[in-house]
């Protein structure tokens, strides 16, 4: 009598998906968000006793219920884009820059010295020039440092710019207390408050006008850039690979460098337009996450500079609509956290949907 055997085979298995149109992908990711608010309203509900729906609808009452309030969410939208620009580059490489929050810090700091040093002995216009180039100059070397251990000792540029985030922050912090204003309060205070020397200019008398404007020509450079230029063709080769990219003439360790003071170079913008055009004061929070919710606006948009308006968008509405939240009903800030933080879990896990597909197994024949 032979022994029957049974092949057992696994109920399902995840298997790569063949790429999916645009417009698939974003009806995946419509989706998800729509599944997100449906499970954060039932849990908001079961937390709080409150309608799910007047929740939601104070989110979108505190991103647009007036017009500084919207242009609140559009300087929020526009910054987080801004530095979500800079890693980009170094992303599609697959350098993984993990230091804008660090870059932005340091370009920050440097326009306040420059507002604090200079802001009595340059004309107003030469003074704005001289905070362009030293913001710029600032991040560009802040990501230098990681790039060129990256090119001449191979090093990992995730703890290398890690670190340096935790450098730039201690540095802040020390010029804090030589620049404190008063002597004692532990912050700096509003520079140049009475002169308003380096305060960036305003544009019909909207203060975050400018940033606007900036971010969106940094938006169209940088796609234009990327997706056209020599150099962008090279950063693609290398991100895919190093190999190939030396096999076809490429200088790698020349595009690490270069791709790296770019993305430094646009963080240090985003600390001049902080400093100098809406705080007018540098703090260890200057940078406020940035450098690390841009990761995610990066490569939820696939490192498409377009696509990223959207994903900045979302995320910059669900921080100004949770903020409200807190508010308006008096509740903790950890409630508005949490619904941010559903609500992006979903977003993100929606990514594994548009990559991979689940396959479930048929019943295997028995072999006798």
């Amino acid at each position: 009598m032979q022994n029957e055997k049974k092949v057992r085979e696994p109920l399902f298995h995840i298997a790569k998906r063949p790429a999916i149109a645009w417009h698939k992908a974003w009806g995946i990711r419509a989706l998800s968000i729509l599944a997100a608010l449906i499970f954060a309203g039932i849990v908001a509900m079961a937390l709080t006793g409150e309608n799910p729906l007047a929740i939601y609808a104070t989110m979108i009452k505190g991103c647009f219920s007036s017009e500084r309030r919207i242009w609140m969410l559009l300087q929020t939208l526009v910054m987080l884009l801004c530095v979500s620009l800079a890693v980009t580059p170094a992303f599609k490489m697959h350098f993984w820059n993990i230091g804008a929050e660090g870059q932005v810090l340091i370009g920050g700091l440097a326009t306040a010295a420059c507002m604090i040093y200079f802001g009595d002995k340059l004309p107003p216009w030469l003074l704005i020039i001289v905070m362009v180039i030293c913001s710029m100059a600032a991040g560009a070397i802040w990501a230098l440092i990681p790039a060129i251990f990256k090119a001449k000792f191979n090093t990992n540029e995730t703890l290398f710019t890690l670190m340096m985030n935790y450098v730039g922050i201690q540095l802040v912090s020390y010029f804090v207390i030589v620049w404190e204003n008063p002597k004692g309060s532990g912050h700096v205070g509003v520079i140049n408050q009475v002169s308003q020397a380096g305060w960036l200019p305003t544009i019909g008398n909207q203060k975050y006008m400018l940033s606007v404007i900036v971010v969106l020509a940094l938006t169209v450079f940088m796609y234009i850039y990327l997706k056209y230029s020599k150099h962008g063709y090279e950063l693609t080769v290398v991100g895919e690979s190093e190999n190939t990219a030396r096999y076809i003439g490429v200088n790698v360790n020349k595009v690490i460098i270069r791709t790296m003071l770019l993305s430094g170079a646009i963080c240090g913008i985003a600390g001049l337009l902080l400093v100098g055009g809406t705080d007018h004061t540098i703090s260890t929070t200057t940078a406020g996450g940035r450098g690390f919710t841009a990761i995610m606006v990066s490569w939820l948009a696939k490192f498409n500079p377009l696509y990223m308006i959207a994903t900045s968008f979302l995320l910059a509405f669900f921080e100004r609509g949770a903020s409200e939240i807190s508010t308006i009903f008096h509740l903790d800030q950890a409630f508005s956290d949490i619904i941010s933080g559903i609500i992006l879990f979903f977003i993100i896990g929606s990514e594994f949907f548009i990559n991979y597909q689940i396959k479930f197994t048929k019943p295997a024949k028995e072999v006798k």
